[in-house]
């Protein structure tokens, strides 16, 4: 690649002229020296792209000379170059912060692809990534208008993610417009999917396990008394997040089990964490359990009885599991925990529901430096994994490991970015979330949401005989006429959930093994 600048040091640098006339003919400019004292100068002096390090060489060495130019210059590629294959060389050079290492007698094209990997790494992934979601995007195009099953969009959504994470870092930004509109698209479709079957789904999921069925048929065949499992439940958490946090956790764990679920309509806590833990859905909760269920209008918190719920579950299935329940929502609780965890592992389970990821989400719309830092879903991203390599959370996992948890995360619903507002109408008593409304005459916009006038129908609890439920489609959000236009601004470009998307709905759920 024309325009870069390599420094190779070698103390026979004469007997390699052919090599660098072979990378000197592929546009690189090659300055050559025989020591590490001579190298130490000439970067101090001149900019190099990347050196080319000799190992073994008298007077100051190669690992020395590794040492000295990290300290004048920390991010500059050095790829050492020995006929030793000493393992404690390769260590040193290693943790010396080295781009790569080869073993003599090296050929020209072997230094040419190193220096490929180094140098024009960025931009030969970026045309990779590019040419393939070209060559991938009339097939995803095809596919999302056929998708006829669950499955198929949970499949479609995992592959528009992958090539989402792909195109992040691509220099072509029309790359990530277009994914963006084909993104758009598919919770067009993905809408009126739902609109037509999520009835018929929640009587018969046909293999597709929804927020009440999770914990019978994944979460509690897995549980062993041998073996104390760990189940994180981290509100809010996006498929999408999941995975820039999965290479942070494999470090310590090894996955044995990766698979999409389905939150439960309205993709809100109060229905869809209650949800898992009870294994029933809204209106089942509201007959059998009276006094811990809650409808949106009722005073007092929403998910005051998970544990309950839990417990109400695990006695109606008969099962003989053990469990702890722990919710975090502040920074030193979740430390307390990660310090005191040894003593959960008398517990066949142990459930922690970890908040922060909803506070960070909700916190959005309340702090302006909380809305520079996440706006788009790239910084979201980047925000979430900053937090989760700092967090308790990610003690909590390390203390895991070494205690020899088995690990299950997972979440409750994801979110959306909302863009588009739209107005409804209703009386006092309705609620006021912004993907989703329930209460008594409501009047909206019919191509921006889902209505449900019969709110049984979804299993969702009447709460008087003219209640139903609208639920925003695609990145709507509702709002109502008073102060219209002070609140549109407010909530535009904010993360929200409770309605219909493939970000809020399809979900993770993960299971390891500590390593």
């Amino acid at each position: 690649m024309k325009g870069f600048h390599v420094l190779w040091v070698d103390d026979e640098i004469d007997y390699l002229k052919p090599h660098i006339l072979f990378l000197e003919q592929r546009g690189y400019t090659v300055h050559s020296c025989n020591s590490g004292a001579e190298a130490l100068s000439l970067v101090s002096q001149k900019h190099f792209d990347i050196v080319l390090l000799d190992e073994n060489m008298p007077g100051i060495s190669g690992l020395e000379t590794l040492s000295q130019i990290k300290i004048k210059q920390p991010t500059l590629p050095i790829v050492m170059i020995t006929k030793s294959e000493e393992e404690n060389i390769m260590e040193e050079a290693i943790g010396g912060k080295i781009s790569d290492y080869l073993i003599k007698p090296v050929n020209p094209n072997q230094i040419l692809l190193s220096l490929k990997k180094n140098l024009d790494h960025s931009r030969l992934v970026s045309e990779k990534a590019t040419l393939g979601y070209q060559q991938e995007f009339r097939t995803i195009a095809m596919d999302m208008s056929s998708i006829n099953s669950y499955e198929g969009w949970m499949e479609l959504y995992e592959k528009l993610l992958y090539w989402e994470l792909e195109l992040e870092n691509v220099e072509d930004s029309q790359m990530l417009e277009i994914l963006s509109s084909q993104k758009a698209e598919a919770n067009i479709q993905f809408g009126k999917f739902i609109e037509k079957n999520y009835a018929d789904l929640i009587e018969d999921s046909n293999g597709i396990e929804f927020s009440h069925t999770l914990f019978k048929n994944e979460v509690f065949p897995k549980i062993g008394k041998e073996t104390p499992t760990l189940l994180l439940v981290i509100d809010n958490l996006r498929y999408d997040q999941w995975k820039v946090i999965e290479p942070v956790i494999e470090q310590h764990y090894t996955k044995q089990k990766e698979m999409a679920y389905s939150s439960i309509l309205p993709t809100a806590t109060q229905y869809a964490r209650n949800s898992m833990f009870s294994g029933l859905m809204p209106s089942e909760m509201e007959k059998q359990h009276p006094d811990w269920w809650k409808n949106d209008t009722d005073e007092g918190g929403k998910n005051l009885h998970e544990a309950s719920f839990l417990e109400a579950q695990l006695s109606r299935l008969n099962k003989d599991i053990s469990f702890q329940y722990h919710k975090i929502t502040q920074l030193k609780n979740g430390k307390k925990l990660a310090e005191t965890l040894e003593t959960q592992k008398t517990n066949d389970l142990t459930v922690i529901v970890y908040n922060f990821v909803d506070m960070v989400s909700h916190a959005k719309t309340e702090m302006e430096v909380i809305k520079e830092l996440a706006s788009t879903d790239k910084a979201y991203r980047s925000l979430t994994l900053s937090w989760f390599k700092n967090s308790p959370l990610y003690e909590i996992i390390q203390h895991a490991q070494n205690l020899g948890f088995q690990l299950m995360i997972t979440t409750d619903h994801g979110t959306i970015n909302v863009k588009n507002p739209s107005k409804i109408i209703g009386d006092r008593e309705s609620s006021q979330n912004l993907r989703y409304k329930t209460g008594k005459r409501l009047n909206y916009e019919a191509r921006d949401v889902l209505a449900v006038t019969n709110p049984s129908d979804f299993y969702l609890p009447t709460i008087n005989m003219t209640s139903s439920f609208v639920f925003a489609k695609e990145s709507y959000y509702l709002t109502y006429p008073n102060n219209y236009n002070k609140f549109v601004n407010y909530f535009k470009n904010t993360y929200q959930h409770g309605g219909i998307s493939i970000e809020e709905m399809i979900i993770p759920f993960v299971v390891l093994s500590p390593k």
